[in-house]
C-alpha cells in the first residue's frame, strides 16, 4: 500500500494543492479509499478541504506529541472515500518536542502503522522545510512526489532534498522512491518555464512527470472555498491537469 509524501523545502510550489487535489480525485473518481495526512503546521490541506484549523479539537499534533491513536484523530471529509488527519498551528510546537524523543524520525510512521492498511493510498503533505516533520513524513513514506514551481529558486532547493533522501538511505536504512518531479504553475509562454523543464529533464529524465500543472486562477481560488478543484471548477485547466496527473501516478505505482 503506497504512502506518498509531497515534499520540497521551498514554500508556495503547490505541495498542498497537489495533496488535496490528488487525494480528492483518487477517492472520488478512482474509487480508492484515501487518507490525507496534513503534516504542515500551516494546515493548507486542512483548509483546502473546508475545515477551520483553529476550531479543531483533535489534530495530528495529538498523535505525535500527546500519544493519541490515529483513529481518534482521523476525520471524514465531504468527499466519499476521503478521510483526513487534520493539522493546525499547534504542530509547529512539535518540532522542538520531537527532538527530545527517542527514535524521533519514526514517530509518524508509528502513528500510521495501525491504520495504513485500511486505505488504498495515504498522501502526506509536508511543511516547506527539511526539518524533523518532513523527515518523519519521508520515513513513513514509500514514495515522494516533488512539486517544483517553474521558477529558479524552487529548482535550486532540490539538491538539499536529494541529500536528505541519501541520508535516510545511509543512516536510517530507508529508501524512499522518487515517484516523480512535478512542474507546477507553468506558464508555457515564458522562456523560464522551458528552461526549468529542460533542466529537470536533463538531470532526472523520466523521473519528471509528463503532466504539468498550469497557472490557473480557478486552481488558485479553490482552497479559499474549502474545495478541491474538481468540485470548484471541474472543467478548468487545473482540474484536467490533476486528473491527468492522477492517471500518471497510478501508472507509475503499478510499475
Amino acid at each position: 500500500m503506497p504512502l506518498i509524501s509531497l515534499a520540497n523545502q521551498k514554500g508556495g510550489v503547490g505541495k498542498s494543492t497537489t495533496a488535496v487535489n490528488l487525494s480528492a480525485i483518487f477517492a472520488e473518481e478512482k474509487r480508492m479509499k484515501v487518507l490525507l495526512v496534513d503534516f504542515d503546521p500551516q494546515a493548507a490541506a486542512t483548509r483546502g478541504l473546508g475545515f477551520n484549523p483553529p476550531e479543531l479539537e483533535k489534530t495530528v499534533y495529538d498523535c505525535v506529541v500527546e500519544g493519541k491513536s490515529a483513529s481518534d484523530v482521523i476525520t471524514k471529509t465531504g468527499i466519499d472515500n476521503l478521510e483526513i488527519m487534520p493539522s493546525n498551528l499547534n504542530l509547529a510546537g512539535a518540532e522542538a518536542l520531537l527532538f527530545q524523543r527517542m527514535a524521533r524520525e519514526r514517530v509518524l510512521e508509528k502513528v500510521l502503522r495501525p491504520v495504513k492498511d485500511s486505505y488504498d493510498l495515504v498522501i502526506i503533505d509536508t511543511p516547506p522545510s527539511l526539518g524533523i516533520l518532513t523527515i518523519n513524513a519521508l520515513k513513513a513514506s514509500t514514495h515522494v512526489i516533488v512539486p517544483v514551481q517553474a521558477q529558479y529558486y524552487p529548482l535550486a532547493g532540490i539538491p538539499m532534498l536529494m541529500e536528505v533522501l541519501k541520508m535516510m538511505r545511509e543512516d536510517l536504512d530507508h529508501n524512499v522512491d522518487i515517484l516523480g518531479f512535478l512542474l507546477t504553475m507553468v506558464d508555457k509562454r515564458t522562456v523560464l518555464a522551458k528552461d526549468v523543464r529542460d533542466s529537470l529533464r536533463e538531470r532526472f529524465g523520466d523521473k519528471v512527470f509528463k503532466t504539468e500543472i498550469p497557472v490557473n486562477i480557478r486552481l488558485a481560488e479553490a482552497p479559499s472555498y474549502g474545495k478541491p478543484i474538481t468540485h470548484y471548477d471541474p472543467e478548468s485547466p487545473g482540474a484536467k491537469a490533476y486528473r491527468e496527473l492522477a492517471d500518471e501516478v497510478l501508472e507509475r505505482l503499478r510499475g
